[in-house]
């Protein structure tokens, strides 16, 4: 099975651990992008703390869950979005108004769309989480 995207790969993990109830899930390969995101995750109070693991061929992550992830996943395509975009996306994959977020990757790094709209800036969207 190859895995072309590592990101999509964590995120079905996680929603895969969180739907049968486990406390922790172990994701590897992992990149700086996914210790961004899951960092992020962590500040909006969706998953808990996570710990990098060196062994030598490819490090992996021990995420802590909390159990309040209803939903999550990469959004592929990534989604070229402006600040006049940012509804119609918050419609197509979030559930209600200021029910979950965004995650997008601007030119001052990844942020949630929350922050990227007080900031006015666009970029690509990474992934979804409510």
């Amino acid at each position: 099975m190859a895995l072309n995207d590592p990101l999509s790969n964590a995120m079905s993990k996680i929603m895969n651990a969180e739907s049968v109830g486990k406390k922790e899930v172990v994701i590897k390969p992992c990149s700086n992008m996914i210790k961004t995101v899951l960092t992020i995750l962590n500040e909006a109070g969706y998953v808990g703390s996570f710990k990098e693991v060196k062994d030598g061929k490819g490090d992996y992550l021990i995420l802590n869950l909390l159990g309040r992830i209803n939903k999550c996943g990469a959004i592929k395509p990534r989604f070229a979005v402006t600040l006049d975009d940012f509804e119609k996306f918050e419609k197509r994959f979030l559930l209600a108004k200021n029910f979950g977020i965004l995650l997008v990757s601007t030119s001052q790094g990844v942020m949630t769309h929350n922050k990227a709209k007080e900031k006015k800036i666009g970029g690509k969207l990474l992934a979804y989480c409510y």
